[in-house]
């Protein structure tokens, strides 16, 4: 399902829901709360989140030999590689993987990378069956949904609204709303799929350099039990994935639980080097837009992004909008700014879904300046034209009337007047700030009146 709308039209829709939308806002408040609790148990996590920062930062300076340096000893391991140029070409690759093996059935563990590539369209298109093995995915995948959210895929959903899709898909017990009742239901639904698909899909946390392996973090074990009962193992993968050694593993899985869901690591960090005897490994390593990000120096360290959504369980906009406001695969602040390098034309909102007030990027766990990156990427549309026509012209205003203080003078005069004796001519659906919103009651005077009323009293009082 894709979102048409834009941000706040996207964003009105789900606020019509208000106990809905309170409790979305708490419960990643609650997220966000443990992620605190988890990282201020650690005295040294300011210097964990400077660390990870640099290894990445190295990375990224350095992209093209801790590729090659993969690639070569992933081959060694006796792992097939892949280079996808755009998100065409993965898919496309995948389904190559799967006709040369006859298979029309995968599981598959999350990947936002295949969702970012729209895989399972591309896939169902072709006559595959996908089946998300992920629990929250597996919901929206029965809903016909995009995860809302990079690590809790159906958190704008209830226990009531998972009763009534697992009664419709699966045939369970209507209005049985208790947890421990539809997970049951979903493991056994699940467990036909690990036990007869071959081909088995998973994303990639971290891709080593030096040993040519892939780690993929878990909570479920549903990653581990689809690679190991398929005969087939492809891996996805984007290419800022890369560390360059192994030792370098044990900073990010300190700083990835704890910023996502305030666990000290997850359940299941799990190597992946080489092929079972008589089964084979792919990874498919993609570019889709990456090289470009990396060339623009304003904003290439957003690929230094291990996923963790710290910023979207902060952010005040995201909380309160959802992620299916933000049309895009990865939503919150770090898809604001990811988003409009794949397509500003399509995505030149989301960088003004924010209040820039820095929340994002003072949990952000390999400190990315997400605000900062927020602001320019809304420089860049402006000057690109990508910016609403009315917008364009009433900021254009408004530069003219702060520039001139006697336009100005005269604008504050005119405003307080109009509020005050001629209400209706603002109070008014016209007027989008007062669509939800009261207007504040219009003061006596403007501070510079004020100021030069009560400094020339100052000045008097001083002479007498």
């Amino acid at each position: 399902m894709k979102n048409n709308l834009e941000h706040s039209e996207a964003a009105a829709i789900f606020n019509k829901d208000v106990k809905r939308v309170d409790w979305h806002d708490e419960t990643l408040w609650f997220v966000r709360e443990k992620r605190d609790k988890a990282a201020f148990q650690i005295p040294e996590w300011e210097l964990l989140r400077e660390t990870a920062s640099e290894i990445k930062n190295n990375v990224l300076s350095n992209i093209h030999d801790y590729l090659l340096e993969f690639e070569s000893n992933a081959q060694k391991n006796g792992v097939i590689i892949h280079w996808a140029a755009d998100a065409d070409e993965h898919n496309k690759i995948v389904h190559s993987i799967m006709e040369k093996h006859g298979v029309k059935q995968m599981v598959k563990s999350k990947s936002m990378l295949t969702e970012e590539c729209h895989l399972n369209e591309y896939l169902f298109e072709k006559g595959i069956d996908v089946i998300d093995s992920d629990l929250g995915e597996r919901i929206v995948q029965f809903r016909k949904e995009p995860p809302s959210h990079i690590v809790l895929p159906a958190i704008h959903l209830k226990k009531e609204d998972v009763s009534e899709t697992f009664h419709e898909h699966l045939g369970t017990e209507k209005g049985n709303n208790d947890p421990q009742y539809l997970t049951e239901a979903a493991r056994l639904h699940l467990r036909d799929a690990f036990l007869t698909r071959k081909v088995a899909l998973t994303g990639v946390n971290f891709a080593i350099a030096e040993t040519g392996e892939i780690v993929v973090c878990t909570n479920e074990g549903n990653a581990d039990m689809g690679v190991h009962l398929a005969d087939v193992h492809i891996a996805c993968m984007g290419f800022e994935k890369i560390i360059p050694q192994r030792k370098h593993l044990s900073v990010f899985l300190r700083l990835l639980a704890r910023s996502a869901t305030g666990q000290p690591i997850t359940t299941f960090s799990s190597h992946f080097k080489t092929p079972r005897d008589g089964k084979e490994m792919h990874i498919v390593i993609v570019d889709n837009g990456r090289t470009t990000q990396l060339g623009r120096e304003d904003f290439r360290s957003s690929l230094k992004c291990i996923r963790c959504g710290a910023c979207m369980n902060t952010c005040p906009v995201y909380r309160r909008s959802g992620g299916h406001s933000y049309h895009n695969a990865v939503a919150g602040p770090i898809g604001s700014i990811l988003a409009p390098n794949l397509d500003m034309s399509k995505n030149a909102d989301l960088p003004f879904a924010s209040t820039l007030c820095g929340s994002c990027t003072n949990v952000c766990p390999v400190k990315i300046d997400i605000h900062d990156q927020l602001y320019k990427w809304r420089q860049v549309l402006v000057k690109e034209g990508h910016t609403p026509l009315g917008k364009t012209v009433a900021m254009k205003g408004m530069a003219t009337v702060l520039a001139n203080p006697m336009v100005f003078d005269f604008a504050g005069k005119a405003g307080r007047f109009v509020m005050k004796n001629i209400p209706i001519l603002v109070n008014n659906s016209l007027n989008p700030w007062y669509k939800q919103r009261e207007m504040p009651a219009p003061p006596e005077e403007s501070f510079r009146e004020w100021y030069k009323k009560n400094a020339k009293e100052s000045k008097d009082k001083q002479n007498e």
